[in-house]
């Protein structure tokens, strides 16, 4: 198995040694409902699908298991809007915690590959995204971004990597959107953030502490778990789920039920049942990035039900 970070260090991921990697074509791209796309694959049966349409991981299936990511059936694939579902990068504004477009400026635009890489037993591709003329008309700011995913077996790591390129420092908010795909989201346990405060936002933003031993979803939940430093286990049915991450402070938790999900043109009837958001996010408060530094965060999915029925 490559070496990995230890649990909050959240440097750049540099999971296995040169002489584990073998030759393969620079990107195996494909077209993904129209969009173009690269495809990632390990020789043990572990998949994954990234659009270039904002750097967006569309799916994950781990060696053996089903894809674990949600995409709505309506979800837009035209580039008119970002695309419901997957793993969204939401950056340099959470939801509509400032005053640029919700969930910020790179959901819609298109990523630049760079690299793609794989061995015996993993696969790896890295996007970038940059500041430019039309980014800039609305955030006056230069930067760049990394996105990179790593399969391996029953995992899967995405990091993020933003660098500020300018000559004055910016802060920013944002997430890793991850929309989970479930069985029915009223028979799931989320575990690990008990007692832990969190920013309501069903009740305008009033802040509470999670007094139950698990998250359950009933209706519409909209929680902002700050400083959240532990791992969380979704058990759904026979499939359970290890969810970690390091760099980003929060935990975002998310489903709109019915009503909710009845005013958004794409998602469809029923289909809120099949999803929950569980996201590794920046949105208690602001990181702020002084100029020439730079910010990893990084959020990792472990399939543990494959290695409890091996």
């Amino acid at each position: 198995m490559p070496s990995w970070p230890a649990a909050g260090d959240a440097r750049r991921l540099t999971p296995f040694d040169d002489d584990r990697e073998l030759p393969m074509d620079p990107f195996d791209s494909i077209d993904f409902r129209g969009q173009p796309a690269l495809r990632l694959a390990t020789a043990d049966g572990a998949r994954a699908v990234i659009a270039l349409l904002g750097g967006q991981l569309l799916s994950w299936c781990p060696a053996g298991g089903s894809d674990w990511l949600f995409v709505s059936e309506r979800a837009s694939f035209d580039g008119s809007r970002a695309i419901r579902g997957g793993v969204p990068v939401c950056w340099p504004q959470f939801a509509a915690q400032g005053r640029l477009p919700r969930h910020g400026l790179l959901r819609t635009r298109r990523w630049t590959p760079t690299e793609q890489r794989g061995g015996k037993d993993f696969a790896l591709a890295t996007l970038r995204v940059e500041d430019d003329e039309a980014s800039r008309a609305i955030w006056p700011f230069a930067f760049e971004l990394e996105l990179t995913v790593l399969i391996e077996g029953e995992r899967l790591s995405i990091e993020l990597e933003a660098s500020n390129t300018g000559h004055g420092a910016f802060a920013f908010t944002g997430a890793l959107h991850t929309y989970l795909r479930v069985t029915e989201v009223e028979r799931i346990r989320l575990e690990g953030l008990a007692r832990h405060s969190y920013r309501d936002g069903t009740r305008d933003g009033e802040r509470r502490i999670d007094s139950g031993d698990h998250v359950r979803v009933e209706d519409h939940i909209d929680r902002i778990y700050t400083d959240v430093d532990g791992p969380l286990l979704l058990r759904d049915g026979s499939r359970s789920l290890a969810i970690s991450a390091a760099g980003f402070t929060d935990v975002v938790v998310w489903n709109p039920w019915q009503q909710a999900a009845e005013e958004l043109p794409d998602i469809a009837a029923g289909e809120f049942r099949r999803m929950l958001c569980v996201e590794a996010a920046v949105a208690g408060r602001a990181q702020e990035l002084a100029a020439g530094e730079s910010w990893v965060g990084r959020q990792t999915l472990v399939d543990l039900s494959l290695a409890a029925r091996a």
